[in-house]
């Protein structure tokens, strides 16, 4: 309860800040023009009429003292954060829309220029992938509208990340360096410009930290390279990203009371420790991805891309050093999985105007096969147990016209058919090296078909230049995935990858004002879930739940004081809860009920010198695998203060960002595995103080 008006009252307080402030318009020559906010329509594809949406431009990436993408969409409208590695790179951390709690990676759509990149795994789309300097914006639309354009797993929303390119530039070029905490290293380099019809853009960096943990060490190398060719009739475009990850993984920290498992608070007594010194994962990530597009008429675009994609992940797993059943750093578990996803996707893009009614759509077919082995064996170089061989296909057919009547009206629906295929293989070895707990038996073969709809009606109107209300319905489905069909079943009984696929439905009101000085989206929504698909850390077992229902109301707004200062906030409420079921009533373990964020950009100094604070606040939560919410081992709500000093003078420019400013101890996910009369939870620690200071130069 106290965080909760904590939260309001800083958003409030932002706002009597802003309006106690005296607007006045005083550019002058070598002044920085503070990034606009756009928290009207995305216009994801041609534009979903009625969705809550924000746009994040380069220029806010750019400026904002998070240090991670991640820890950045946090202070948006309705997004939380779940850690698991506590590193400083925000490699695994996982971004949640409108409550999923720990299913979020598969509950969210990761686009990248418009491309589905999430994978068909557990893991999701790790936002340490994309290199920071190459992003344009960030694009966010919330809720189920999204699967008409994109398909399954547009649930909670969908986040495009739009990359940038060379097409209109001179050639330039930006070097930048970095140090920071634990021993922190980066590196990125950036280049692009425009010859005659042809463009190029190149992005690298490389990054290196000893980590906030033991065993945390972090080690990541990333390259970009995109190249166009374009003439007035249509394009060539090519793009190729390659990552390289060496991550070291420290396990949880206990917090255990009870005559079986003692007095243990390795949270408080030692956050920075580790009892798993020996876990890593790897992996190494290729894309390639191409196309062309052509104008056929005034006002008909045809695209015609693909892609090809290649993840090789290595993940190795020993006892702790604080196990009672096996002698510390015996091996448990090596996997060595291989992805691999292709898609094609033509599509045609109209925009005609029909007197006063203009008639925007988009069209298309939607081909994609995902290939997947994993080698699953006690140790590295041993015989594998399982080897586990799937693959996945889906083809759609999908339309989404929008129609704008008068300049001041929008009304959009859209539909989509998916013919979902699927079939599993397990290759079982019995005289494979096991632990002593055994293996499970051979999985039982899976081959499977289905066909799924999505579906998407909505409508804005524009009362004038500054005030509108929109509205929407829709319904969208997500697969189950394929390391949930893996894990379809508790230990040592016969998997049968089978589950049954996630439907949900949801509806959305809000409204928005713009002003040349205030701007305001404030939308209420309510969601309905059937068969929501949820992994059990405790039983290691996949299932479908009872039906679930999320629901809440979503704020954002900025206040432009004057060209120098701006004010930021924004207060979400999300409730996500089961409907039936012995759970009947009680909230999804993993969502906090309240979160939000306050901030401001200043120029305290023309470009010389700029400041950027925000406060980021999240409710408290209750732990994985406390569905029943019986309430006694709650993660804590927390606030966390982030500052960010900066500035440039001639092609130079520098930065000194420190996050958690006031050394906030929290963590924001937590797994409950407490029985009668025993406590005994696992924390997962977020870094302290972090400290980073960049410079570099552009030419």
């Amino acid at each position: 309860m106290g965080l909760k008006f904590k939260l309001l009252g800083a958003v409030a307080l932002g706002a009597l800040l802003a309006q106690g402030a005296q607007a006045q318009d005083n550019s002058s020559d070598g002044r920085v023009t503070l990034p606009q906010i756009d928290v009207s329509s995305s216009r994801l594809g041609t534009g979903i009429a009625g969705a809550s949406s924000t746009v994040i431009t380069s220029e806010e990436i750019e400026r904002a003292p998070q240090l991670t993408l991640q820890d950045l969409l946090s202070r948006e409208a309705g997004v939380q954060t779940t850690s698991l590695y506590g590193g400083v790179n925000g490699t695994g951390t996982t971004v949640d829309l409108r409550g999923f709690g720990v299913t979020a990676p598969s509950n969210v759509l990761v686009l990248v220029d418009g491309r589905r990149f999430n994978d068909s795994d557990l893991t999701g789309f790790d936002f340490s992938l994309i290199p920071r300097n190459s992003i344009d914006r960030i694009e966010i639309t919330r809720g189920n509208s999204g699967a008409v354009l994109y398909g399954d797993g547009a649930v909670g929303g969908v986040i495009n990340i739009v990359t940038k390119n060379g097409l209109g530039r001179k050639p330039n070029g930006r070097v930048e360096v970095g140090l920071g905490s634990f021993n922190t290293k980066e590196a990125k380099l950036s280049a692009s410009g425009s010859f005659g019809p042809f463009s190029t853009a190149v992005f690298a960096n490389t990054f290196n930290s000893k980590g906030y943990r033991d065993n945390n060490q972090t080690r990541q190398n990333q390259a970009v390279g995109d190249l166009r060719y374009n003439i007035d009739s249509g394009s060539v475009f090519f793009n190729i990203a390659a990552d390289r990850l060496d991550q070291h993984l420290p396990g949880p920290r206990t917090i255990a009371n009870g005559p079986f498992v003692g007095n243990i608070n390795e949270f408080a007594n030692n956050p920075r420790g580790t009892n798993y010194p020996l876990d890593y994962g790897k992996r190494d990530n290729i894309a390639v991805r191409g196309g062309v597009t052509r104008d056929l008429w005034s006002g008909a675009e045809l695209i015609v891309d693909g892609s090809v994609r290649r993840k090789d992940t290595t993940f190795a797993t020993f006892n702790p050093l604080n196990s009672t059943f096996l002698a510390p750093n015996t091996p448990i578990a090596y996997n060595d999985t291989t992805l691999e996803a292709f898609s094609f996707t033509p599509r045609l893009n109209l925009d005609r105007n029909f007197g006063d009614i203009r008639a925007k759509a988009i069209a298309g077919v939607d081909l994609y096969r995902t290939t997947y082995k994993a080698n699953r064996a006690l140790f590295q170089g041993a015989a594998p147990n399982h080897v586990y061989d799937f693959n996945q296909t889906t083809t759609a057919l999908y339309a989404q016209p929008t129609f704008t009547f008068r300049d001041n009206t929008d009304l959009s629906f859209g539909w989509r058919v998916q013919r979902n295929s699927f079939h599993a293989r397990d290759t079982f070895d019995p005289t494979a090296p096991a632990g002593p707990f055994g293996v499970n038996p051979q999985g039982q073969p899976l081959d499977t078909s289905e066909t799924k709809s999505a579906w998407h009606l909505g409508f804005e109107h524009r009362f004038n230049s500054q005030f509108a209300v929109f509205a929407r319905m829709a319904q969208s489905f997500r697969l189950p995935n394929i390391d949930e069909r893996v894990g379809a079943s508790p230990v040592l009984t016969v998997t049968n990858f089978d589950l049954r696929t996630q439907r949900s439905r949801d509806y959305e009101a809000g409204v928005r004002f713009h002003s040349s000085r205030f701007d305001l989206q404030s939308s209420f929504y309510d969601m309905y879930v059937t068969d929501e698909l949820h992994f059990s850390p405790i039983t290691f077992a996949n299932t479908n739940l009872d039906p679930t229902r999320r629901y809440g109301f979503e704020n954002a707004a900025t206040f432009r004081v004057t060209d120098s200062l701006r004010l930021k906030g924004s207060a979400s409420y999300t409730r996500a809860v089961f409907r039936s079921g012995p759970f009947a009533g009680s909230d999804v373990p993993e969502v906090a009920r309240w979160s939000g964020s306050a901030g401001a950009s200043f120029d305290v100094y023309r470009k010389y010198l700029t400041l950027d604070v925000t406060a980021r606040m999240t409710g408290k939560r209750f732990a994985d695998g406390d569905e029943a919410n019986l309430g006694n081992n709650m993660i804590p709500g927390y606030a966390v203060f982030d500052l960010k000093v900066g500035g440039e003078f001639d092609r130079f420019f520098w930065s000194l960002s420190v996050q958690n400013v006031f050394d906030k101890s929290y963590y924001d996910y937590a797994l409950d595995q407490s029985f009668p009369g025993n406590q005994f939870v696992q924390t997962y620690p977020l870094p302290g103080r972090l400290f980073m200071a960049r410079a570099g130069a552009t030419f």
